[in-house]
């Protein structure tokens, strides 16, 4: 892991080549969107993945349907090598994150709804400090496609 972009968004050194990767499955509050301003708790958001994944960690990548966005990131679930925390449900768990499916790329979007679903029931995270955010978003998941 070479640096973190923001909450969802990261770059990985894959066989030396920088490349930037979109987290599956989960969306953060925005922190770098210079068209938007910082939304509650994506500092935070942000500061957990940093958390997560010190510079220099080993991850795994795993692949859904497609391979990149529209932004050419590559899409991925991430795993930590040393211990396999999923950081994807991590975020989820914690409240750092909601659901995000874009289909083709649904392969998880049940096992996240579950952890969303608990994660906001305990007011974890972002689900407590910022109730906006809460009383914007349904209790269903969020999907495009």
């Amino acid at each position: 892991m070479l640096r973190v972009v923001d909450g969802d968004t990261l770059d990985v050194d894959l066989a030396g080549t920088r490349v930037r990767v979109r987290l599956l499955g989960i969306d953060t509050p925005e922190t770098v969107d210079e068209n938007r301003p910082v939304q509650c708790y994506g500092h935070e958001a942000s500061a957990y993945l940093t958390d997560l994944l010190p510079k220099g960690s080993i991850v795994r990548l795993e692949r859904d349907a497609e391979a990149h966005d529209r932004y050419g990131r590559l899409l991925a679930y991430l795993y930590r090598v040393d211990n396999g925390l999923f950081v994807n449900a991590a975020l989820l768990d914690g409240g750092y994150a909601t659901t995000l499916s874009i289909a083709p790329n649904t392969m998880r979007a049940h096992d996240f709804e579950v952890i969303r679903l608990q994660s906001q029931r305990d007011k974890r995270g972002l689900w407590g400090a910022c109730p906006s955010f809460g009383s914007a978003i349904d209790a269903a998941p969020t999907t495009r496609g």
